[in-house]
This record gives structure tokens, sequence and C-alpha cells, in this order.
């Protein structure tokens, strides 16, 4: 049996009276891609930012690699291997690819005060690690602001994993792009996915869960629905759960079937 890398068990989180998470269980094994499914105000933020240490949970237990764990700060997670790539992405949009993704961790050459950015070897890490990635930079020195936004997670994307991420929270990464660079993302995804990091993708779009997904999460008002294992739920099963059941029933009556 393939054990969790992170296993999050019967998490709470409330901020004063506001319950925003009340009894969350989540977890991500190596390789595989789980989604958790949420309208807005499902409480997925909360969930993202108490996974990789941006809150403390008020209860529950957080097992890393079987061990339990708790993060003082997201860069405890980080260290742990836990990296989240949010819909801002964090990047200078003026400053060049390389530059971007090796932002605070640049490899340098020579010794003590003689030491420096080697912006060759940065360069040639940077085209290889797209390049698995499945984009082809016309040049590492290039503005990451010319790059599509779907090339710009990839960036992301390839950058946690290059700095040795076991588990990658993505946050909502085809919400704001078209067509293709939806389908780019994605296969960057399975890509990451079949080099045995265990993905979280956070997402409000059914269609793009289920291109990638291997498990299904619903959250509601805080609480989860049910996980459900591809091929045992349908789209139009998470679409309804997400939407509120029964709710969207009576709606979509009242309005002569239109949804």
């Amino acid at each position: 049996m393939t054990h969790p890398i992170i296993h999050m068990q019967d998490i709470k989180k409330h901020f004063g009276n506001v319950i925003a998470l009340n009894g969350v269980t989540f977890d991500v094994t190596a390789g595989e891609c789980h989604c958790l499914l949420g309208d807005n105000g499902a409480g997925k933020s909360t969930f993202i930012k108490t996974m990789s240490g941006v809150h403390k949970p008020t209860s529950g237990e957080i097992l890393f690699e079987g061990k339990p764990l708790s993060f003082s700060s997201p860069r405890d997670a980080m260290e742990a291997g836990i990296a989240t790539v949010f819909q801002d992405l964090a990047m200078i949009p003026l400053m060049s690819v390389t530059r971007n993704f090796f932002m605070g961790r640049e490899p340098t050459k020579g010794r003590g005060l003689a030491k420096r950015f080697d912006l060759n070897a940065a360069n040639d890490i940077c085209m290889e690690e797209m390049r698995k990635m499945g984009i082809n930079l016309r040049a590492p020195d290039q503005a990451v602001g010319t790059l599509s936004g779907g090339e710009r997670q990839t960036v992301a994307i390839a950058r946690a994993v290059y700095f040795g991420a076991k588990v990658l929270i993505l946050d909502e990464p085809t919400s704001a792009l078209g067509v293709r660079q939806t389908s780019n993302v994605l296969s960057t995804i399975a890509r990451v996915r079949a080099q045995g990091v265990g993905v979280v993708f956070i997402s409000h779009n059914v269609r793009h869960a289920m291109a990638v997904g291997d498990r299904f999460t619903v959250l509601n008002r805080g609480q989860t629905l049910g996980t459900a294992r591809k091929g045992e739920i349908t789209s139009a099963e998470l679409q309804d759960l997400m939407a509120g059941g029964q709710e969207l029933a009576t709606l979509d009556t009242s309005l002569g079937d239109t949804i």
C-alpha cells in the first residue's frame, strides 16, 4: 500500500467566531494528482494556506511522510518539500526567465568575495528544466512577461520541481487561461506527476480536474462532501456536488430546465 506524502486529518481552522475549515481530511501520494474542488467561499484558500504553512490549524493533525509535523511558516513547508504556486505566480515581468527561475537561489561560482552569480550555468539549467516540461524557450534571457500565461505557469511549476518539491500545490492554475494555454498547463501537471511528485490541484473547473486528476475531493463551506477516485464519479456528479445538489435541481426546475 502506498502511504501519503502528506496527510491532513480532521483539520479545523477558526478565525474568531468564523469557522473556515471544519474537520477537513485530505491526503496526496507520490505520483498522484488529487483535485480539491469547490466554489468561491468553499474554504479552498484557507486550506491551501494551512497546508503550505501560512496558517496553523486550530486543531487536527498534519503528517508528512508518516511523521507529525507543524509548520511555523511557509519557509518550513518549502524546506520540507511542499511548494505552492499561487495565481499571482510571484514573478517580475521585466526580469528574465532565468532570473525569475532562480530568484533567491542563484547558482554561484568562485569563493569568498569573488563569489558571483553563474549566469551561464543558470541559463543552461533553466533551458533544460523548461524543455523537460515541454516548453522550448527562444532564449533564457527573454523577459518572463513576454511568455504566455500558460508558459509562466510552467516556469513556476518547473522551478518548484527543480528545487525539490515532493508535494506541489497549484492554486487555480487554469482559471485565467485560454484553451491552448490550459492544455499546456495540464500537460505540465501530467509530466510532474510522472516524476513522482504529489500534485494538489485546486480548482472550481470540473473539466480541467477530470483531465488530470486521480482523486477528487469536494469542499463546501469548510467541509468535505466526499472523495472519489477517477472512474467512480462522473463530471456531472462532481459538478452537482459543488453546486449544492438539490439546490441546483430546484433552481433548474424553476428556470424551466435551462441549467
